[in-house]
């Protein structure tokens, strides 16, 4: 592909990104004037309701959003790469099950209440699963394959599902807390929490942005990725720990949601073909304009109250994606 086609995307998705962001910012299920947006924005005075609603509520929902969805969006893009399965995405490998697993151990046998705690949690959980996965997908002759490492994620996030589910049916009071974060939702989002797993996002990403060529040759088979000097067996590993990074990270900030590391890799390569020096950057770019966007959708279709964004997107990204299959080779990887 070219470069400037690839070019010419990223600044197509910043201007879509953009677009998300002020409506995130400007609209929501109540009113507030475009003077307090604007004003809450670069010189807010908290006395006024519609700048401290600003500060308050949308400008920290939105950067949850922002950090959310370009985690999750770059984090399927790695995982469908590395896999070379375009079905991927961070549930097959039981990451989200393991985080999952790890929260609910800290709020129940810990009494940990506040979202900043699960952090850590979260972390430990999904690299623990990661770890596992890994380690019995790369049991036999042929080592970590695409297949094995599906399978091995999926009896992972099976057995880690069965785990949480005994914890929550045994504890009403771990179930109460926990039902509200499993979700997925951007809303009443702690600034301290999304400060917390920034940094963990911005490793992830940097990271992440540089596995481009190495994708690309995995892309063409083991065998012709080792001709070509690849160390597959590192790339795999380096694009596991990035997208435990990735999705540890953004569970934490928004909860476990579904289909935007699925449909927004596929998005981007019907927009800009399968070069991973491009889809990377793209899929860090639409995630969180997906996010977002879904965001705002649930806020006015169900006012005055809000629909939560783990819902949205499922319901937003399933449509497209039927498309997708029914028009695309998905395998076009």
């Amino acid at each position: 592909m070219r470069v400037s086609t690839g070019l010419l995307g990223v600044l197509g998705l910043l201007v879509v990104l953009v677009v998300a962001i002020t409506l995130s910012l400007a609209v929501g299920s109540g009113s507030v004037p475009l003077s307090d947006v604007w004003n809450g924005l670069f010189s807010p005075d908290r006395t006024v309701e519609g700048q401290l609603i600003m500060q308050e509520l949308r400008i920290p929902r939105t950067a949850a959003g922002l950090f959310a969805g370009a985690a999750l969006g770059l984090a399927g893009a790695v995982i469908q790469g590395v896999t070379r399965n375009p079905l991927a995405d961070p549930g097959l490998l039981g990451i989200n099950a393991g985080a999952s697993a790890a929260v609910v151990f800290a709020i129940s046998a810990l009494g940990i209440t506040a979202a900043d705690g699960y952090i850590w949690f979260g972390f430990i959980g999904a690299a623990v699963a990661a770890t596992v996965v890994y380690g019995v997908g790369s049991l036999g002759r042929e080592g970590a394959t695409p297949v094995k490492l599906a399978l091995a994620g999926q009896a992972t996030s099976a057995a880690l599902l069965a785990l949480t589910t005994a914890i929550l049916l045994q504890d009403t009071r771990t179930y109460d807390l926990y039902r509200f974060w499993q979700v997925g939702s951007l809303i009443g989002r702690d600034s301290a929490v999304i400060w917390q797993a920034a940094p963990f996002i911005g490793i992830g990403v940097l990271v992440a942005l540089t596995l481009g060529s190495q994708l690309n040759a995995l892309a063409l088979g083991d065998d012709v990725a080792r001709g070509l000097g690849q160390k597959v067996g590192l790339i795999r590993l380096v694009s596991a720990a990035t997208v435990v990074l990735l999705t540890g990270a953004a569970t934490v900030v928004a909860g476990p949601i579904s289909f935007v590391g699925l449909v927004v890799p596929h998005a981007v390569r019907m927009l800009s073909g399968a070069d991973y020096r491009w889809v990377l950057p793209q899929s860090m770019l639409l995630g969180p304009s997906l996010l977002l966007v879904s965001d705002v959708i649930g806020r006015l279709i169900a006012r005055p109250g809000e629909l939560q964004v783990g819902i949205v997107t499922a319901m937003v990204g399933a449509i497209p994606f039927i498309v997708l299959v029914r028009r695309r080779k998905l395998a076009e990887l």
